[in-house]
């Protein structure tokens, strides 16, 4: 008998409906040699009986099991399918799920060229309740290329988060000798199972493959496991597994595997609960915190640390069962970025609470003094604002509530002013009512405020599109406004019953406001039928909400929203712009200017604009921005928002494009315009077509890129470093390049000519803005981009101490943090006035002329830097990891570097304290080839040069 190569063991329950699609999926697969072992756990519905059918249908490659009686979880139907599988490896698939047409090749030929006992792919989460079906990649950092692992120990983060037993691939005679099974009577058995069989296996392979979808259904009446927490004997079992596999790996001796995990429990296991804990009762959550505190009470200390700020808070507080603090926690925790305490101040430090600093890990795992709430201006922060009473009666609604008011920073004296809106949270047109407040009045830590709406006369919908109706305070304080959602925060509120209401369009459809809480525990209300259409038949009711004027309603309705979407959406602007736009006449002297993809007005374009506006040049000026309201940019230039028509319009008409990054990819430029791509920076890592992920990529996508790259009439480059790097990656042209230096350096040249001129360097106005004191020595630390992972943006976490940084060299430096565009940092109040966040100032070049030394990492600034012949200082202290797991370099950093190059933080204070002797007449000779090496074309007329020759006629 031929022995299967996979054995998929799919488990049923109550899901006749569902199974045949997930069965298809796996007599689909490319793979011939693979069974299917149906287990249904004892279904109360016709689901064994379709098992049957499908196996008599496909009787030598499906067959069908019962259990006796149902086992209430996955655990026990596995263990059944494990002891009937007869293929050499055996995979799993639940019946609401199906698996990618080459999973099983893709598992089987990796694990047999591997001699792996597990191979794992990559799992895809589709999203059903989407209208368009949207899906999520599993974890897919760690599947971003094919690796093969000896031991779990040497990628942890596969043991912590991916946990799932699904799309994964095991040996069968691997999971009989180790004796592998799942736990039985208790749920989420996948944890334990994954991690037992990650710690016996000999070899473990990854590929980047998709090889499952999981169907994921948040409306299901019937909810899964997961999606019931609010039930206690749903963390309980999460406890007991916990310490199940806690327990595993102490066994083990793997202490770093179980500090990561701990790390993963605050983050993500725990917040699961956390955020459901403002809609359950007392006794809940008594024994939610018994069993809590229990479990944190072994979590390694150091792992508080590793955790968003917010997480070990709610922890933390949970911990002293402090209810009053934690609630507000969970629901910033709840709503990123959200203020929910009025804080404490104490020793220029903040803290969430007054509470529980009389100790060192409660002041260290409460002090937000980072999220610079004492500093940022309050329109930039989301103020919490919690209902405090509500009540309706005879169509009024009454509601009270308080708005925090951050370490007191709303003055007594300031004029508030506040109205309640209501707006519709799918419309058209954007449909909102505005009530005025009755009572506002300043308390202390609070801004308390009361208000009455009669709903009827105030909310009028249409009764059929705008179903759901969102609550917002809009707060004004001095003239400022603050917008803030109306949290619950625990208040009753379906108990004052739903209120009656007119549509515009029919009451048969609804005719009651019904207050709601959201998932996330805001105030809304939802559009119901009771009322008038409560006295007509369900007959009626369906007929009217389904029948000829209620279908034309929503017909016309959608069809207005689609047209709308459909107007703005990317494919109907790139038509426009290439079948209209694009035939329109190009306007002679338009220019369009881009930096950084909009978002600054910087580097090289900036300066070509400058000279261009200092020699009097004709012409018309166009800046692009991204995101909202534009701030920074020139108020003699047309201002266009990134990707709105106005933009595309300019760009299609201009006679020239200059930018240092790149405008749209799949905007064809004109063969009347110009392009001068001015770049952004000297390549230390690898770029374009020799970039890894570009070489990955399909040909369409590779061809797609080229032809973008081919717009380029002329490639500005500041040395020959440029052109047998950056122009070969970019497969540009000879003649496209630009040997003139960078414009944005022409300052940072003519700044170190005046210094050898005079002997003495000018701080300019800049240091006075920032309040720099003349005495001190400027640093500035400029670091590269840093991605979460999976290539996301995070915000920039300093890889030195910073206060340590301030308390040694404070009295005699100031640090001025500049991280890459895409980041953000946020500094400790403690070291105000030491440390400087210069981030949000657009243009860099300034501030390599303001800073006395520089301290980057693999940062293009080194190569401006440098034109300025000052100290330099390389923080590279994850080297090996950026230089040959990244990208890959075109240079050894080490080798070239024109300063020291340090990998630790006592290392880098131990140079910063010899500065400038350390780094400066010891590398000046450094410094000089560096410059020769890299900068060549870097003379101080590169602006001059580009102006005169394609503005003014008088270059070459």
């Amino acid at each position: 008998m031929h022995v299967p190569d996979v054995s998929v063991i799919v488990i049923a329950y109550n899901d006749a409906e569902r199974l045949p699609t997930a069965v298809r999926s796996v007599l689909e697969q490319t793979l011939h040699g693979v069974e299917v072992v149906i287990v249904d756990d004892c279904s109360k519905d016709d689901t064994f009986t379709v098992a049957q059918a499908l196996a008599a249908e496909s009787p030598d490659r499906v067959r069908a099991f019962q259990l006796p009686q149902n086992s209430g979880g996955c655990g026990a139907p596995r263990n059944h399918g494990i002891r009937q599988a007869t293929g050499t490896y055996v995979m799993f698939l639940d019946s609401d799920d199906v698996l990618e047409r080459n999973a099983c090749r893709n598992m089987l030929d990796a694990a047999e060229s591997t001699g792996s006992d597990l191979v794992s792919g990559l799992c895809v989460r589709v999203h059903l309740d989407s209208r368009r079906k949207k899906t999520t990649e599993w974890y897919p950092w760690l599947y971003a290329r094919t690796r093969t692992i000896e031991s779990i120990t040497e990628l942890s983060d596969l043991l912590v988060f991916d946990t799932l037993s699904t799309n994964k691939c095991y040996r069968r005679a691997f999971l009989l000798e180790q004796g592998l099974e799942f736990p039985v009577g208790i749920h989420y058995e996948d944890l334990l199972f994954s991690a037992q069989a990650y710690v016996a296996a000999r070899r473990i392979t990854l590929i980047p493959n998709h090889v499952y979808y999981w169907n994921v259904q948040e409306s299901a009446a019937a909810k899964s496991i997961s999606n019931r927490r609010h039930e206690i004997a749903n963390f309980v079992h999460r406890m007991e597994i916990h310490r199940r596999v806690d327990a595993l790996l102490e066994s083990r001796g793997y202490d770093e595997l179980k500090y990561r995990k701990d790390i993963k429990f605050l983050k993500h296991d725990l917040v699961l609960h956390l955020r459901d804990l403002h809609l359950l009762g007392d006794d809940y959550r008594r024994e939610f915190a018994a069993l809590a505190n229990g479990y944190l009470a072994e979590i390694d200390p150091r792992a508080y640390e590793e955790v968003q700020r917010m997480h070990a808070i709610c922890a933390y507080l949970l911990s002293k069962e402090d209810w009053a603090n934690l609630l507000p926690a969970t629901d910033a925790l709840t709503n990123p970025g959200r203020l929910t305490a009025p804080l404490a101040e104490r020793d220029g430090q903040v803290y969430w609470c007054a509470e529980h600093l009389d100790t060192e890990q409660g002041r260290q795992i409460l002090d937000v003094s980072s999220s610079r709430y004492d500093s940022k201006p309050l329109t930039a922060l989301a103020l919490g604002n919690r209902l405090t009473s509500y009540s309706s009666t005879a169509g009024i609604v009454r509601l009270a509530g308080r708005v925090v008011n951050p370490l007191g920073r709303i003055r007594p004296e300031a004029e508030l002013g506040a109205v309640l809106e209501f707006a519709a949270r799918r419309s058209v047109g954007g449909r909102t009512a505005r009530i005025p407040i009755t009572t506002l009045r300043h308390a202390g830590a609070w801004i308390e405020w009361e208000g009455e709406a009669d709903i009827a006369r105030a909310v009028r919908p249409l009764g059929v599109i705008d179903a759901v109706w969102d609550v917002r305070l809009i707060l004004t304080v001095d003239g400022q406004t603050l917008r803030t959602r109306v949290s619950a925060g625990g208040t009753p509120v379906d108990e004052a019953g739903s209120l009656r209401i007119r549509p515009r369009l029919t009451t048969l459809v609804s005719d009651r406001f019904m207050p709601q809480v959201t998932r996330k525990g805001n105030l809304s209300y939802v559009l119901t039928a009771e009322g008038r259409a409560a006295v007509h038949t369900t007959a009626m009711i369906e007929g009217a909400m389904h029948g000829r004027a209620a279908r034309l309603a929503k017909t016309g309705l959608r069809r207005l929203l689609r047209a709308r979407k459909e107007l703005n959406s990317g494919e109907t602007k790139l038509r426009v712009y290439h079948e209209v736009y694009s035939r329109l006449p190009i306007r002679k002297g338009l220019v369009v200017f881009e930096s950084h993809l909009g978002k600054q007005y910087s580097d090289s374009p900036r300066a070509v604009y400058e000279e261009m506006r200092r020699q009097g040049v004709s012409f018309g000026a166009v800046w692009s921005y991204a995101g909202g309201t534009p701030t920074g940019f020139p108020e003699d230039a047309t201002l266009v928002r990134r990707w709105s028509w106005a933009y595309l319009r300019a760009l299609a008409q201009a006679e020239f494009w200059i930018d240092n990054q790149g405008f749209p990819l799949r905007l064809a430029k004109r063969p009347g315009t110009t392009y001068i791509q001015t770049w952004h920076g000297t390549a230390l890592k690898r770029m374009g077509f020799d970039e890894p992920h570009t070489k990955s990529r399909g040909l369409a996508a590779q061809t797609s890129f080229q032809q973008a790259l081919d717009r380029f009439d002329h490639f500005l480059i500041r040395g020959e470093h440029d052109r047998r790097t950056l122009a070969r990656a970019f497969r540009l042209r000879d003649e496209v390049l630009l040997p003139v230096g960078y414009p944005r350096n022409d300052v940072l040249v003519e700044a170190r000519r005046a210094e050898e001129r005079t002997g003495r360097r000018e701080r300019g106005p800049l240091a006075a803005e920032l309040g720099i004191d003349p005495e001190k020595q400027v640093l500035l630390y400029a670091p590269t981009f840093r991605a979460a992972p999976g290539g996301k943006v995070r915000a920039f976490e300093a890889p030195f101490d910073i206060e340590e940084f301030a308390d040694r060299f404070g009295d005699t430096h100031t640090l001025l943090i500049r991280t890459h565009y895409l980041n953000s940092v946020s500094l400790p109040a403690s070291v105000r006035g030491r440390v400087v966040d210069v981030s949000r100032l657009h243009d860099v070049t300034p501030l390599l002329a303001l800073a006395d030394g520089l301290i980057t990492d693999y940062s293009s600034v080194m190569f401006d830097y440098g034109l300025l012949d000052r100290p330099m200082v390389f923080f590279a202290y994850d080297y090996d990891e950026y230089a040959e797991e990244n990208r890959g370099t075109y240079f050894d950093l080490k080798e070239h570097a024109p300063g020291p190059v340090v990998a630790t933080e006592e290392e880098l204070f131990g140079v910063i304290a010899n500065l400038p002797d350390e780094a400066d007449a010891k590398y000046a000779a450094a410094r000089q080839r560096f410059n020769a090496d890299f900068s060549e074309y870097d003379r101080g007329d590169a602006a001059r040069r580009i102006v005169s020759t394609f503005f003014t006629g008088s270059g070459k």
